[in-house]
């Protein structure tokens, strides 16, 4: 479908597709634990917190059979939960989904505080992957949100301080945060490589790549998905309105009103069922166009945690999507 613009020009409505988009390894990794879990053990299989920070997810694995808590006092003795210390305490049989990457930034947070260091975490206050960072070295540990937090920091060496991050943070806002902190303790330690994810920033590359050649974007994630939320952002500092939104129900008319390009993506934890659903209800609104953008090939795996082997019944294999 065409439309013709204030100058008689006629417009095509088209959608661009970005790539990467959705689902990284670690998401895969973590649903595929709960869906072997289940497979082996039965249900219920009890998940502390949300398994991935997707509604339509955890409702899929909660139809199966996985029970979701806030805190271990919630799971009966004798089952099998996604979680760790204190389970092992309650004799409860334990199976770590937490993502490598998120791994990574916890033994970071253990090395630097063995040494004696202060540790600087950039993150957002009351995300589930900053609590769990902080739970690693609480006395050692400061979060910082924003170059305002790193001016008000006091240290008691400013010579043996260091700094992570958390994994679905802004590039931009993080690499301001980093160089004020490099400006106020000149021998600040960090990590060998950077915490932000690899699926993080290439989708926020992918944003930033199709935001000259669009009027709108939309990206498919949940509210409570920090990684989808720094996608809106980035389309937002770079001029071009963005939405996110959990699935087609949540597109309002008025959004498309004028607008004749609009881009597509996801989020980190958004099935792409969710996805191809959208562009089949963009091309039934008149985007017929699909043009598909790819930024950069994918081609992450994770292995499965290694409890799942010592039950003898499953062989590890790498898994991607």
């Amino acid at each position: 479908m065409s439309a013709v613009t204030a100058g008689g020009e006629v417009s095509t409505k088209k959608i661009i597709l970005l790539r990467p988009r959705g689902f990284c390894a670690g998401v895969v990794r973590a649903i595929d634990v709960v869906k072997i879990a289940l497979n082996l053990y039965g249900a219920p299989i009890y998940v502390r917190k949300e398994i991935v920070h997707n509604r339509h997810v955890v409702d899929e694995l909660r139809g199966a059979g996985a029970i979701f808590v806030e805190e271990l006092d919630e799971v009966p003795a004798g089952v099998a939960p996604l979680v760790r210390a204190q389970a092992r305490e309650r004799e409860l049989q334990v199976i770590d989904a937490t993502c490598p990457l998120v791994t990574k930034v916890h033994l970071e947070a253990v090395k630097f505080a063995r040494r004696g260091y202060t540790i600087i975490l950039i993150g957002h206050k009351d995300h589930d992957e900053v609590i769990g960072t902080l739970g690693e070295a609480p006395e050692s540990t400061t979060l910082v949100s924003t170059v305002e937090d790193v001016d008000r920091l006091e240290v008691k060496d400013p010579t043996r301080v260091s700094y992570i991050t958390q994994t679905t943070l802004s590039l931009d806002e993080t690499r301001d945060i980093v160089e004020r902190l490099k400006q106020r303790f000149p021998q600040i330690q960090g990590p060998a490589a950077q915490d932000i994810c690899y699926a993080t920033e290439n989708r926020q590359v992918a944003v930033k790549a199709v935001v000259p050649l669009c009027q709108m974007l939309l990206v498919v994630g949940s509210q409570n998905s920090s990684n989808s939320r720094r996608l809106v952002e980035v389309s937002h500092k770079n001029g071009v309105p963005a939405y996110l939104i959990d699935d087609l129900g949540e597109v309002e008319e008025q959004w498309l009103e004028g607008v004749n390009t609009i881009a597509v993506t996801a989020g980190a934890s958004a099935p792409e069922n969710l996805v191809q659903d959208l562009i089949q209800s963009l091309q039934a609104r008149g985007y017929e166009d699909l043009q598909e953008m790819e930024i950069k090939e994918e081609d992450v795996r994770f292995n499965l945690p290694s409890e799942l082997a010592r039950s003898g019944r499953i062989q590890l294999q790498p898994v991607a999507r």
